[in-house]
């Protein structure tokens, strides 16, 4: 055919669909039948249509041609974490994603590691200047693609605590971007804000203020133009917003970036929250996550690792690994979510909630700043208090079922029994201690319910 099918109709107008809804709603009242309200504070409507914009489709900088499937690896004995990334590397994973809590052997966590196919990212819960300067140096003359990810920012809104104290840490990052400023050194952790209930708005707002903190401080060095940022976020079960949650990050960075003169495009790590997982009726975990991911690959993440179904109770696993890296193999192999770059674009549902994502974004960082920003706000508690508003609305909504986790406050398994499979504790932990400013808790929505099931449970 010679001629578009769409030819043969008359194109139809935003006002005549919503004429036509209209009429079928038989009386009852538009806005209060069809059209809800996200946390965020987003009206959604039942349509959406070319006149509802008056822009051009919207550019995302940085959105990458492919996407890397990731696989998390702690690292506690050095040859069990070598087995389990090169094991990882054999059925399927393209990166390797380790977790420290101290320095470890290098040369054995690595040994036979095909530095020429896989990319590696830290996630180091400690600051070691001569640690990471061997490391670096060792990585370097391997050749490897290696985003180390340091954010003292992100440890001190996630313990409370710099890792040595304010001035030390600053110096040896300077120290660190001084030798190193063409690595990847620096990143951002918006996933903390994530797990413990901030809006999807919030986040975003105090992942740029996070990230202004950094690219402020880096103003004055010789050195600045390339750096770049790598944001490590969690992505939730609100599947269309998740999307636009990623592309609106990017497009905001890239604001920011440009009036420091440095590189307009960031990196993305996207894993699932655990906010919203549950510990009663685990196997519906893997139809969140599989949603959670496929919202990570769709927005624009580099990289994208899962959460296992069984995470919460199960110490880590070789068939809750198998099956969490297996998930994000269909995706790509399977349904073809690699064959197209950059599907969202064109859909108005997708491109107006990136706009709204952006712009309420913005005005909230706009507002951070004037107030002395992030770390000012950290220290008098005023963004502590925000997302503990925000997170006690979301409890609410699930509590009152406006929220639904299946299996858990929506159609429960009463004869669900799980007292007897926890090998690690669910819920949140009471750690006092000292602090310098009030840490982010993450909890999740579950957790009242969970306890109160767990106690009830018959021997």
């Amino acid at each position: 055919m010679s001629n578009s099918l769409y030819n043969d109709f008359e194109p139809v107008s935003a006002k005549q669909w919503k004429q036509k809804i209209q009429v079928d709603l038989k009386g009852a009242d538009y806005n209060d039948t069809l059209v809800w309200q996200s946390l965020e504070g987003i009206h959604v409507r039942p349509t959406y249509h070319a006149d509802d914009s008056d822009t051009n489709a919207l550019t995302i900088p940085g959105h990458p041609l492919h996407w890397d499937i990731t696989q998390h690896v702690f690292i506690d004995d050095a040859s069990i974490a070598n087995h389990l990334a090169i094991d990882a590397l054999e059925k399927g994973a393209e990166a390797i994603f380790f977790t420290a809590e101290t320095s470890f052997d290098k040369e054995t966590v690595f040994a036979n590691f095909p530095f020429e196919k896989a990319t590696i990212y830290f996630d180091l819960k400690f600051l070691d200047q001569d640690f990471l300067k061997q490391l670096m140096a060792f990585l370097k003359t391997k050749k490897a693609s290696v985003y180390y990810n340091i954010d003292i920012l992100g440890n001190l809104i996630e313990t409370g605590n710099w890792f040595q104290n304010l001035s030390k840490d600053h110096e040896i990052l300077d120290a660190l971007y001084q030798k190193h400023s063409t690595e990847h050194l620096l990143s951002v952790n918006t996933a903390v804000y994530q797990n413990a209930g901030a809006t999807m708005v919030q986040q975003l707002a105090y992942g740029l203020a996070h990230a202004n903190e950094y690219l402020n401080h880096f103003k004055t060095s010789a050195n600045k133009t390339g750096l770049q940022i790598t944001f490590t976020i969690a992505t939730g079960s609100n599947y269309f917003f998740e999307i636009s949650k990623i592309r609106a990050l990017r497009i905001l960075y890239a604001a920011l970036a440009k009036e420091y003169d440095v590189e307009q495009t960031c990196h993305v790590i996207a894993s699932p929250s655990k906010r919203n997982k549950t510990l009663y009726d685990y196997n519906v975990n893997m139809l969140r996550t599989t949603t959670e991911t496929m919202s990570a690959v769709l927005g624009g993440a580099n990289a994208v690792s899962n959460l296992p179904y069984d995470a919460l109770y199960h110490k880590s696993n070789e068939f809750g690994e198998r099956i969490s890296r297996n998930q994000l193999l269909v995706l790509k192999k399977e349904s073809y979510f690699d064959v197209v770059s950059n599907p969202a674009d064109g859909s108005y549902y997708i491109e107006s909630l990136t706009q709204q994502l952006a712009a309420k974004a913005l005005e909230l960082f706009k507002s951070i700043e004037k107030g002395g920003g992030l770390l000012a706000q950290l220290k008098e508690g005023t963004i502590q208090k925000k997302i503990k508003e925000s997170a006690y609305k979301e409890q609410q909504w699930f509590n009152e079922g406006k929220l639904v986790l299946l299996g858990t406050n929506k159609y429960p398994n009463t004869a669900d029994q799980m007292k007897h499979d926890l090998e690690l504790y669910p819920f949140v932990k009471t750690n006092i201690r000292k602090t310098e400013i009030a840490p982010l808790i993450s909890k999740r929505l579950s957790e009242k319910v969970e306890q109160e099931r767990l106690d009830n449970e018959k021997e």
